[in-house]
């Protein structure tokens, strides 16, 4: 099957704003099922709430449209009620870390076995540009107005600590990189984690000076650096700057799987 006949033609085009990530992602997702040779009577695909989390309504195939923050939780049941079942679970930054928070470190835990795609945006798109989770600082949103005082989750690395058997980051702009992220999560068993940094000039590209979506593409080609330069760098004591995206695969292991194989 080509990516394309994963689509319902009949719901397209998309909802999304001009110029947003998520459909890339979907894209990506879409054409890494279809090289893995999965059959729509075979895989479910699970969503909360948000604009990634539309997602699942565009494919032709058995979808679970969920309550904010519970994908992972819908999940889970769906794997252990029917292990035979393959798992693909879209989801956001403010989905999957705030609201959804707890959900995804047990599930981590756990080691369940689906393979989760989050399209981070570094903000809460869909409800009205609120400051999320992985905000960076100085970032403005609706609730910070000023710019974000906090904090930011580096999902990947939570999802690594957790206990997530596969896990890797990359952004919009590698299409390629992200396809083949992908397909390795979902052909490695248990709980498989690809964080997309997508761009979003709607919510907040358009406050963060990055208003066109090339913009924004642009800035994930100029600030995205493979974490074994990133690695090598901090062992030599050089500065990194902290607007930089770390990208690549990040784990790759095999711990006890919850819920059947791959």
């Amino acid at each position: 099957m080509n990516f394309m006949d994963w689509y319902r033609a009949d719901r397209l085009p998309t909802i999304f704003c001009v110029g947003c990530g998520n459909g890339t992602v979907i894209n990506c997702a879409l054409t890494a099922v279809s090289e893995v040779g999965w059959k729509r009577e075979e895989v479910v695909f699970v969503s909360g709430i948000g604009c990634s989390s539309r997602a699942p309504g565009y494919i032709d195939a058995d979808s679970l449209h969920t309550t904010h923050g519970r994908a992972l939780a819908f999940a889970t049941g769906i794997k252990l009620a029917n292990p035979d079942l393959q798992l693909v679970v879209f989801t956001g930054d403010g989905d999957l870390a705030a609201i959804g928070g707890n959900h995804f470190i047990h599930a981590c835990r756990r080691n369940v076995d689906m393979t989760v795609i989050c399209m981070n945006n570094q903000i809460y798109g869909m409800t009205g540009g609120q400051g999320s989770p992985t905000t960076p600082r100085g970032a403005l949103s609706t609730t910070t107005p000023y710019g974000a005082e906090e904090g930011t989750f580096d999902l990947t690395a939570l999802s690594i600590a957790a206990g997530a058997n596969f896990a890797a980051r990359w952004t919009s702009y590698h299409v390629k990189e992200l396809t083949n992220a992908i397909r390795a999560g979902l052909e490695t068993p248990g709980f498989s984690f690809i964080e997309a940094a997508v761009q979003c000039p709607t919510g907040y590209g358009r406050r963060n000076r990055l208003r066109e979506p090339e913009d924004m593409i642009e800035f994930f080609r100029t600030h995205s650096m493979l974490r074994q330069k990133y690695d090598r760098l901090l062992a030599e004591g050089k500065l990194v700057p902290p607007d930089t995206i770390v990208v690549g695969e990040f784990v790759r292991r095999d711990r006890p799987v919850l819920g059947g194989k791959k």
